[in-house]
């Protein structure tokens, strides 16, 4: 019964980049296409599947299928460092190496599985040209948002031309990183290769997270870029279910707290705040007076203490007007309580993402890689505001009050608060709507095949 039911459904292999900010949104689209009854194969490294099985329960099971994709076991990369969570930094461009010399099994899959079709991410050209071998039709799909990616794809394909969107730019302290980023090392210039014949393998449509009311003209714009039909598939957030038995000392904290009075503050699970910049924040979140939920994380097996790192006497200081936790918070959960009224984030596009959809305005803190692109797209909208650093890129704790609460209690504020809650109830609105135009456009690619 259960062969029949996967033989007449659309069969799709997924395969991620190994971090965990990709393999979100992968199993969320995962997820909505299943609802659509196509059957998913869904292919990581076992370290990374192991971190996924429990959120497959009910249809999801019945569903979605995990693959094992096994790297070589290099002396320096045990299978445990098989995923970018926890990995140290100077070990990223082995783990690259290693997931590309796991090509021929990743052949060797596709082969046995035979899907209908491939979904890819950025860095694996060897995925749709294995699939293409094999007369298998393959779209890549971004997680990242649309105005950060035609950011970078113009300035690669286009250098010198100015962007067209002038919301969209870098500050003199953002450059020389997003130089180093996009230029510098030769790791850099094979990523930047991968992805230029990732993006030109996608069977004539690109799928994208994101949503039109956002970035209609970032997402046409890429389409012109690219060639290709650039297609939204929503914001994918998690279901909130994921987060139903979470931790309820922090959301009984925040019931105690007055509507609309207190930050969440969170940078992301991939980046680590060094000494001084941890510090800036303590006393940007001292200043403004304001209550706090303040998520502090650690680099896998660092074994600094919480109350170490932070200012001296800084949490006796506070009291009970913040709350300081190691490692992990239910983000969702607290981001839809009544009492919080902003959110101090690094601008991760998931973060945005989530930000938006509960109607939280942000405080943006952007640090690497795509997120000044995001922050920009924040600040243009309306639903958030640039913690603006000195001429050196130094965070500065007056700057970071004065912004906390701008959005949080000053009268000026209630504008970026109101565009946050307008967007949370278009977004409602809409509903899974994407999803329908993408599944259109998956479907007609595997009926070609068929």
């Amino acid at each position: 019964m259960m062969n029949s039911r996967r033989q007449s459904r659309i069969k799709v292999l997924v395969l991620p980049w190994l971090a965990h900010g990709h393999i979100s949104p992968f199993l969320e689209l995962s997820k909505q296409l299943m609802k659509q009854k196509f059957y998913i194969y869904f292919c990581s490294s076992p370290v990374n599947l192991s971190r996924i099985k429990g959120k497959l329960t009910g249809n999801y099971s019945h569903s979605i299928q995990l693959v094992e994709l096994h790297l070589p076991s290099l002396p320096e990369l045990p299978p445990h460092y098989h995923t970018t969570n926890g990995l140290p930094p100077h070990l990223m461009p082995t783990l690259k190496m290693a997931l590309d010399m796991a090509s021929p099994s990743f052949t060797n899959i596709l082969k046995t599985l035979s899907p209908d079709l491939l979904i890819y991410d950025f860095i694996q050209p060897w995925a749709p040209a294995a699939a293409a071998s094999l007369g298998i039709p393959s779209v890549q799909f971004l997680s990242n948002g649309a105005a950060a990616t035609a950011f970078m794809i113009h300035f690669v394909k286009k250098p010198g031309n100015e962007f067209p969107f002038p919301e969209i730019y870098l500050r003199d302290y953002e450059t020389s990183g997003f130089n180093r980023f996009v230029e510098s090392s030769a790791n850099a210039r094979k990523d930047k290769e991968k992805a230029r014949q990732c993006l030109e393998q996608s069977s004539n449509v690109i799928l994208i997270r994101s949503f039109k009311e956002i970035e209609e003209r970032f997402i046409d714009f890429l389409s012109n870029l690219n060639a290709k039909t650039v297609v939204p598939v929503g914001p994918l957030l998690q279901d909130q279910l994921d987060e139903e038995d979470a931790e309820t000392e922090m959301v009984e904290w925040l019931s105690k707290k007055d509507p609309a009075s207190s930050v969440f503050v969170s940078f992301g699970s991939e980046y680590f705040l060094s000494k001084e910049e941890l510090e800036e924040v303590a006393y940007g979140l001292e200043l403004s007076k304001v209550n706090f939920i303040w998520v502090v994380r650690f680099p896998m097996g660092d074994k600094t203490r919480v109350e170490e790192a932070l200012p001296e006497g800084f949490l006796s200081r506070v009291g009970d007007k913040g709350m300081v936790v190691e490692g992990w918070a239910p983000q969702k959960k607290i981001l839809r309580h009544s009492s919080i009224g902003g959110f101090v984030s690094h601008c991760g596009w998931g973060s945005v993402m989530e930000s938006m959809n509960f109607g939280v305005p942000i405080v943006a803190m952007p640090m690497h890689l795509d997120q000044p692109f995001n922050a920009k797209l924040v600040e243009a909208h309306g639903v958030g505001i640039e913690v603006k650093r000195d001429e050196n890129g130094k965070l500065q704790r007056e700057e970071i009050a004065k912004v906390i609460k701008e959005v949080v209690v000053k009268k000026c504020g209630e504008i970026v608060r109101q565009k946050a809650r307008e967007f949370s109830e278009n977004m409602s609105k809409k509903g899974d709507e994407e999803i329908v135009g993408v599944v259109e456009k998956l479907v007609q690619l595997c009926g070609k095949r068929n």
